[in-house]
């Protein structure tokens, strides 16, 4: 346990034992598992020269000057209770809380994310922090702007940088104390500036002649009633210069008068601080004692008490001894009933197992010889093949072979006997005609020639033969065959072997034609 005091510009923050997050205070007792880091309050400066980009599309150079610190806020009552740094604070009886929630636990707790970072120091990490969120926010708003509004608005435009830059620093519990904002200057392979003042020069040349001339004609009208009003001047600004040099003198003894009361009360706080220190470090001493005295009667009792508890323990240990031999014949007794058992399964599952394996030595004798009858069978089918291949060569090919086989088994007369049977009890309608080389002649005349497909008396003996065919079809069926004029044809025909004309030709719709 050490007490541990932070000097004026630096604040203590302890984590550990007893703490939900950090603990932010100007003194504190650090406790065994609790750690104590130091941290200062000090701001500090960054310069930068930023390069932006106006709304434009014109480039500059911005040197810029922030100094940052942590914001120390004003501490004072919290949850009802007193802290250190409010002037009615008993340091005696009223630790400092808990600081919750204000800037300097977000700003010790941005130090401890900068030691866990591998080759960056605290100060390097802060730095880039800064540094990141000032370039962002001012190129942001520069990129809004133009460089007119720049120039002209300059008040505003610092403004609003400190205001944007300031939320952002917030979070990390970081306060501007000072922001400048230097003169802007040419960015490289930029001569906008430069243009800019060569303009405004040599505008200024051209006036002063201007002036310069129109000086000297009024100048020696007016040079004698110069010299009078010079004279007067000068004698009213010795008077002016001799009342402010009073005055000043004044300012600087009261200021030097309020150092030194300030000097003093400080020194004044910081006594009071050592004393109270003192006093706390005497009353914590006198807790201690009376703990150590309060641990030493405890442990009288616990000896007293110790004695009685060893008696029992023995007791114990002796009734569970003589339970423990009891309890090991028992078991003693059930493994040896336990091993009988085992036995006699061991000896049912080898009996088991026997007649498992004469079990499958029967089933794999059953289909080895399973397998020979297939194989002898497959080699008679084989044989009887070579056999049909034979009698085929012999009977000149399959064809013959075929009809052989059928004539053995009696197909043709099996054929005969079920086609019989198909056409027994019907009574079918015959009608014979003739189509020789005398039908339908009355001398017997038959043409030997013929011209076309086979001659006049071909195509007669077709057409003679299609009416009574047709007939048949419709007597037998039922079906009336599209009007051909087979009738009229038949009798067309006949007229014609009649009166002895020869038919030279006719084509598939009857017509006649040569």
């Amino acid at each position: 346990m050490v007490y541990t005091v932070a000097s004026p510009d630096e604040y203590l923050a302890v984590t550990g034992a007893g703490i939900r997050t950090v603990k932010i205070t100007k003194s504190a007792w650090v406790w065994p598992l609790q750690r104590c880091q130091r941290f200062s309050i000090q701001p500090h400066d960054y310069s930068m020269n930023l390069q932006a980009m106006t709304r434009e599309k014109l480039q500059f150079l911005l040197p810029v000057v922030f100094t940052v610190g942590p914001y120390v806020n004003q501490k004072g009552v919290i949850d009802g209770q007193t802290t250190r740094d409010s002037p009615d604070a008993d340091l005696t009886h009223a630790p400092a809380p808990e600081d919750r929630g204000d800037a300097l636990m977000k700003y010790a707790m941005l130090l401890s994310e900068g030691e866990q970072k591998k080759g960056v120091t605290k100060s390097q990490h802060i730095e880039n922090i800064v540094k990141g969120i000032i370039e962002g926010e001012t190129r942001v708003l520069v990129s809004s702007m133009t460089m007119e509004e720049i120039f002209t608005e300059r008040e505003e435009f610092k403004k609003r940088i400190f205001r944007n830059i300031q939320g952002e620093l917030g979070q990390f519990g970081l306060k501007i104390y000072n922001a400048n904002v230097k003169e802007l200057r040419d960015a490289p392979q930029s001569s906008y500036f430069e243009s800019l003042s060569r303009k405004a020069h040599e505008g200024a040349i051209n006036q002063a002649r201007i002036d310069v001339a129109e000086a000297q004609r009024r100048g020696n009208v007016g040079e004698a009633q110069r010299q009078g009003e010079q004279n007067r001047e000068i004698a009213k600004i010795n008077a002016e210069t001799a009342v402010q040099k009073t005055e000043r003198d004044s300012e600087r003894a009261q200021a030097e008068a309020t150092l030194a009361t300030r000097k003093t009360v400080f020194n004044r706080d910081v006594s009071i601080a050592q004393i109270e220190a003192t006093r706390a470090t005497e009353s914590r001493d006198e807790e201690l004692r009376k703990e150590v005295e309060v641990k030493r009667a405890f442990t009288e009792l616990e000896r007293l008490r110790a004695s009685d508890v060893v008696k029992a323990t023995i007791l114990r240990e002796a009734k569970q001894q003589a339970a423990d031999a009891k309890l090991y014949e028992e078991q003693a007794k059930a493994n040896a009933a336990l091993f009988s058992e085992q036995k006699a399964a061991d000896a049912r599952a080898y009996t088991l197992r026997i007649q498992a394996e004469a079990n499958f030595m029967a089933a794999a004798k059953e289909a080895e010889a399973q397998l020979v009858r297939q194989q002898k069978e497959a080699a008679g089918l084989s044989a009887m093949a070579a056999a049909y291949s034979d009698l085929s060569a012999a009977f000149g090919g399959p064809s013959g072979l075929i009809q052989y086989m059928m004539i053995e088994k009696g197909i043709y007369q099996q054929m005969a006997k079920h086609n019989a049977e198909a056409v027994r009890g019907l009574n079918p309608k015959m009608t014979i005609w003739n189509t020789g080389a005398q039908a339908g002649s009355e001398g017997g005349e038959a043409s030997g020639s013929g011209t076309g497909m086979g001659g006049v008396e071909s195509i007669r003996n077709m057409y003679q033969m299609l009416p009574p065919l047709m007939s048949t079809i419709n007597e037998q069926t039922g079906i009336v065959l599209p009007e051909w004029q087979f009738g009229k044809l038949a009798g067309q025909m006949s007229e014609q072997e009649r009166t002895g004309k020869k038919v030279k030709g006719l084509g598939a719709n009857g017509t006649e034609h040569a």
